[in-house]
């Protein structure tokens, strides 16, 4: 468990547990939308890369005959592999888009379920009270609004 949360002076073992998962699903819907814009820059840059030499190499040279150049493009190694790399770069970018997706919501529906379980989570007149200190802590260090359910 972190630190900030074992911390907490208003809170019982059970909610503090429940505010480390929805800390651990952060981080993990985080680094997987991390990936996912590294895949989409890198995707992007494939693409331009091949683009620019399938332009250089070919175009200029074959623009009589969009067959001969398809043929020249197919023939050349470094073209295929670039073409090649650009598609594994697209399915990837794909693939992590849905993870993300997945994650995000696994995030968003535990941190609704705590915004919605809060007068059962701080029973006692004094942890209500004090509830906002938890809020606060879990918006400061971790990026977590426990105030509404809205993103």
């Amino acid at each position: 468990m972190d630190t900030p949360i074992q911390q907490l002076e208003h809170t019982d073992q059970a909610t503090k547990q429940m505010l480390e998962n929805v800390r651990k699903r952060k981080k993990k819907f985080d680094d997987v939308k991390m990936w996912h814009y590294f895949s989409i820059y890198g995707t992007l840059f494939l693409a331009f890369i091949f683009t620019f030499y399938f332009y250089i190499t070919f175009v200029k040279q074959y623009s009589y005959s969009f067959l001969a150049m398809l043929s020249a493009g197919l023939n050349d190694t470094v073209a295929v592999y670039l073409l090649a790399f650009t598609i594994v770069g697209f399915g990837a970018m794909n693939l992590l888009k849905q993870q993300k997706e997945k994650k995000e919501k696994e995030y968003q529906e535990l941190r609704c379920e705590i915004v919605d379980r809060s007068k059962d989570l701080w029973k006692r007149e004094e942890e209500w009270k004090n509830r906002h200190i938890v809020f606060e802590i879990m918006k400061k260090q971790y990026d977590i609004n426990l105030y509404h359910e809205k993103k």
